[in-house]
Parts: C-alpha cells; sequence; structure tokens
C-alpha cells in the first residue's frame, strides 16, 4: 500500500536504524551484575531496552539509580564502536527518502552526547533534519512530547508524518502524537510483540519504506 500524503519519516535510533542491541544488554549486564549480583540474566534486561534508563534503574534500586547510569553509560561509551552496526537497507533507504524530498529525522529516548556517536559510526547523520534527545524533552517516548517537538521544527502536520520504530514507545508516542506508525520486524523483543500495538505498517525491511511512500 502506497501513501502519499506522509511527507516526513521521524525514526527511533536504537533496534530501528543501528543494531545498539547488543551493547545495550551487555551494559545493562555489566552494570546490573556489579550491583545486583547473579540477579540478573540476559533474557531479564530485554524488556529494558527502550524505556530511558532512569526509568528502569530507579525501578530496580533508587537509591542507587544515579550511580548504576553512570557505570552503564561509562561502559557503554567504552564499547560503542566495537559492537554497534547499521541494519541492513538503512542507509540506502535514508538516501532514497532524502533525494525524494521527504523531511526526516530521529526521535529517541538516549542523550545527544550517545547519539552523535552512533551517528558518527554509521555516517547517516546527514540525512536528518532534525533529532530530538532525551535532553531536548521533560517526557520521552510514550508521551507524544518528543514526536511533537521533531514535527514542531520540521514544520510538519501529524497527519503527514509517520513514526518509525521497535518498540511500543514508539508506536505509542506516534499514535499519542496524531502521526502513523510503523513498527520494524528486526525488534529483538520479536514482531509479535510490537504488532499487538496496532502500527499501521510492519516494515520487513527498512527499504519497505520506499513501497510505502511510493519513491519506488
Amino acid at each position: 500500500m502506497t501513501d502519499k500524503r506522509v511527507t516526513a519519516i521521524l525514526f527511533d535510533l536504537d533496534g530501528t536504524l543501528i543494531d545498539t542491541n547488543e551493547l545495550i544488554i551487555a551494559s545493562y549486564l555489566h552494570t546490573l551484575d556489579h550491583y545486583c549480583p547473579g540477579q540478573f540474566k540476559r533474557e531479564d534486561v530485554l524488556p529494558f531496552i527502550g524505556p530511558p534508563l532512569y526509568e528502569t534503574f530507579s525501578g530496580i534500586n533508587a537509591e542507587k539509580c544515579d550511580e548504576m547510569i553512570s557505570m552503564y553509560r561509562a561502559f557503554n561509551h567504552e564499547k560503542h564502536d566495537e559492537l554497534v552496526t547499521e541494519y541492513e537497507t538503512v542507509y540506502e533507504t535514508l538516501d532514497e527518502l532524502k533525494k525524494a524530498g521527504y523531511q526526516l529525522g530521529i526521535v529517541t529516548t538516549k542523550l545527544r552526547d550517545t547519539v552523535n556517536m552512533g551517528l558518527k559510526l554509521t555516517g547517516i547523520g546527514a540525512f536528518f533534519d532534525t533529532v530530538v534527545t532525551l535532553d531536548d524533552v521533560k517526557h520521552p517516548k510514550p508521551d507524544p512530547e518528543p514526536v511533537r517537538l521533531a514535527l514542531s521544527r520540521l514544520g510538519c502536520d501529524p497527519s503527514e508524518a509517520l513514526m518509525v520504530g521497535d518498540n511500543y514507545h514508539d508506536v505509542m508516542a506516534g499514535k499519542n502524537a496524531g502521526t502513523k506508525t510503523a513498527g520494524v520486524a528486526w525488534t529483538i523483543k520479536g514482531a509479535q510483540t510490537l504488532s499487538a500495538y496496532e502500527p499501521d505498517y510492519m516494515l520487513e525491511k527498512m527499504s519497505d519504506l520506499l513501497h510505502i511512500t511510493g519513491v519506488k
């Protein structure tokens, strides 16, 4: 199905454009093994992928939350370039969409310095007209604030925008802001889990966007 009404596309970053899953899992396990020895395994931290760090760590140990976030980020930055890659067809799709005149943005729950590391490593930063990070908002996804901020920067109406992500936070943030939504089937939590939130589209690979928008 082609949707030519879309003029702007917003993307989550981690797990959507770039594969940071192993980095995130390793960062959580490194931190939790220190503060909660033997209590968390790989499968236990999968639900933590998506929400802000504060939300996760404050629920585990409110008193040590800030310390845990600091340890997580230090490890995450140290291992970043070693463990992060971009997903299949991402670069080519962004290039085609940009050439076709679409406005592109990123809406993420990461801080800007970490976002910049990922964009530099993969070389996709130049495609984006705006990048909204956790530094820019009071209320992260699934609250509509970050999506609305990105759209206001682009001068785009929500009805002409599409929010793409790998997590229910992304789908619900788009819905709450009034955009169309697309889930990605490569989400580490499983496509079926994401489908339960009824995104308008489910992408098998990023280049599916070219068919949805009518670029190809």
